[in-house]
């Protein structure tokens, strides 16, 4: 068999002698890709009012037996040069993608593809939300993983997730699955693609 992925390792480590699961994770994504609003939905919270993140937030979530810390870094331009100072002991990296704004996909795939090769993020699994399902002009999550060519990550475990960070659809139980299977050794990369009621509008 071959070697556990180094953030599976972190993560198993972390479960000796806990009670609790303790787990770092760093969510990043563009600008207006809807992170701040998927960090408020996975925490409850009114997701009505949401101000460009300037910098970063953090905020402690409670999930099935898990405290997640999350890191929701801005994801402006100038911002992301910042982003690998805060990638080191990280467990998860939740990238957020908006699903309808088809013309930044090429922009946002070479932002993920130089998070791959960042050392702090070696083998760290991936859980990658299709943002903004609830919209007409959404792509599926098949289509946005064809194009990231995420089958081509052989070296980590990843999932990419259609979800509507507005509606709450696909959020929550996500985040809470797939850190309990990493946590539990499962090894799988898929797509998840669930139907959504989408704005006409």
């Amino acid at each position: 068999m071959g070697e556990a992925p180094k953030g599976l390792l972190s993560v198993m480590q972390k479960l000796k002698g806990s009670t609790e699961l303790e787990l770092r994770i760093v969510l990043l994504g563009l600008d207006n890709a809807g992170k701040t609003t998927l960090l408020k939905c996975l925490a409850s919270e009114d997701v009505n009012t949401i101000t460009p993140t300037q910098g970063f937030n953090i905020k402690s979530v409670a999930s099935h037996g898990m405290k997640l810390n999350v890191w929701d870094i801005g994801g402006q331009r100038k911002i992301r040069p910042f982003w690998k100072k805060y990638l080191e002991n990280t467990d998860v990296l939740v990238y957020v993608i908006d699903s309808a704004d088809k013309k930044r996909f090429e922009e946002t795939g070479l932002e993920l593809s130089e998070l791959i090769d960042e050392e702090n993020l070696a083998g760290v699994p991936i859980l990658i939300f299709a943002n903004k399902q609830d919209l007409c002009t959404a792509s599926p999550a098949s289509e946005i993983a064809e194009g990231l060519n995420l089958h081509t990550y052989r070296d980590r475990v990843w999932q990419i997730q259609a979800c509507s960070a507005v509606t709450g659809e696909g959020v929550q139980r996500s985040v809470s699955s797939f850190c309990n299977a990493n946590t539990s050794g499962l090894v799988f990369r898929e797509v998840r693609q669930e139907h959504f009621s989408t704005d006409k509008n």
